[in-house]
Order: C-alpha cells, then structure tokens, then sequence
C-alpha cells in the first residue's frame, strides 16, 4: 500500500515514494513557491522571537 499526501501548496495528491522528487510537493514549483513564502517572512514558525545580540549573550562561546 503507498502512502498518499496532499501538497502543502496546492493540496495535490503525492504519492511518498522514492520517484517523487519533490515529495511532499507535487512540483518543484509548488516547492519553490513554498519557500519563497519562507524567505519573505510571510511564514514562521509560531515562538518568541530573539535577536542575534540575545543569542549571543546567552551562548558559552
């Protein structure tokens, strides 16, 4: 039995097996699309945010 998933971009159904490349996309452009979404910020992960300045401080480097 193959496991099916929906894309998280277009909620297409994937198949999870070794020839899917993009899995769990069903395209590289879902995949592109999906990270760009990531790299303009307009998704995060739900958290308090820190800044570098608060990391550092806090590190024992």
């Amino acid at each position: 039995m193959t496991l099916v998933v929906n894309c998280p971009k277009c909620q297409a159904a994937v198949e999870w097996t070794a020839k899917e490349r993009f899995k769990p996309f069903c395209s590289e452009r879902c995949k592109l699309i999906d990270l760009g979404e990531w790299a303009m910020e307009e998704k995060r992960i739900p958290g308090e945010s820190i800044s570098v300045e608060d990391e550092f401080e806090n590190s024992s480097y």
